[in-house]
């Protein structure tokens, strides 16, 4: 493996299809897509400072090693690849990626990042933006922190454990998804899902868990969630109040307490739900919304 060392690199394509190659201590300054169809490389110790620096690239190893504000749209297209101890200032980052696995990475501008990727492994990551991981699949997340809303639209075959999201309309679209150990506050989550498995999880949602097909939650908290489970297809072991349960479609929610049921009669059967509870504070038959 041929290395290079301490290197200013500048200009368009300044590294262009390299291969075997090895990167250590090394600054790719102003010029797009340095390291663009190279293959079988290493990045250590290294910073990226302009756009597109990783395209069509296959087998890459990069560790402690930072993307600058403008290198973004970073790596698109490419395979087999990993980054260990990286800050990301840049947005748009990951697209249509197949192999991709990021340890002990901060994204501080995650805008639409990993769009239409396969096989993701997070570890020890923390984004901050909107819309992240739109349309991915086979996606495994551990120690994963997220602040910013409509995550997860359209993934499927996903699995998050002790991870805390803050983000609205979070898991919309999405066909098996499972979360474990996590903590998940924002509005609406979880619409027009389907196998949606939540397992010892605290949730804060106005309107949560609604449109769902094969709905699961396993020992969770459900922490000033209103309207929850309209139109849902459930089965909920709550351990903790709900403060309102609105037209569930079929299936069993158990809680200790409920502080508003409502159920329109014309708009779901009310035999198709179990509703397990000792304290019912109150029964309507229409939202408040509705004179």
């Amino acid at each position: 493996m041929k290395e290079y060392t301490q290197q200013f690199y500048t200009g368009e394509r300044a590294m262009y299809a390299a291969k075997d190659s090895k990167f250590v201590d090394c600054i790719f300054d102003d010029g797009e897509s340095p390291l663009k169809e190279s293959s079988d490389i290493e990045v250590i110790g290294s910073s990226f400072k302009w756009k597109y620096p990783l395209w069509y690239c296959n087998n890459v190893k990069v560790k402690d090693t930072n993307w600058f504000d403008m290198a973004r749209a970073g790596v698109w297209y490419s395979n087999n690849v990993s980054v260990e101890n990286a800050l990301m200032q840049a947005p748009k980052n990951y697209r249509r990626c197949k192999n991709l696995s990021l340890t002990n990475v901060t994204f501080t501008n995650a805008l639409e990042t990993l769009w239409s990727c396969d096989g993701v492994t997070l570890k020890d990551v923390s984004a901050k933006g909107d819309y992240f991981a739109m349309n991915s699949k086979n996606i495994k997340a551990e120690n994963f922190t997220l602040d910013g809303n409509y995550s997860f639209d359209g993934c499927e075959n996903l699995e998050l454990r002790n991870c805390k999201l803050l983000t609205k309309d979070a898991f919309w679209n999405c066909d098996n998804v499972t979360v474990y150990d996590s903590y998940i506050c924002g509005e609406y989550l979880g619409w027009n899902s389907k196998n949606l498995t939540l397992i010892n999880c605290t949730i804060e949602s106005l309107q949560g868990m609604c449109y769902v097909e094969n709905l699961k939650m396993i020992n969770c908290k459900l922490i000033n969630t209103t309207l929850a489970f309209e139109y849902a297809d459930v089965e909920a072991e709550i351990t903790t109040k709900i403060d309102s349960v609105f037209n569930p479609k079929n299936g069993t929610i158990s809680a200790p307490e409920i502080g508003e049921l409502v159920v329109e009669k014309d708009k779901v059967d009310p035999s198709k739900t179990v509703i397990k509870c000792d304290k019912i504070d109150k029964c309507s038959e229409k939202p408040e919304w509705i004179k």
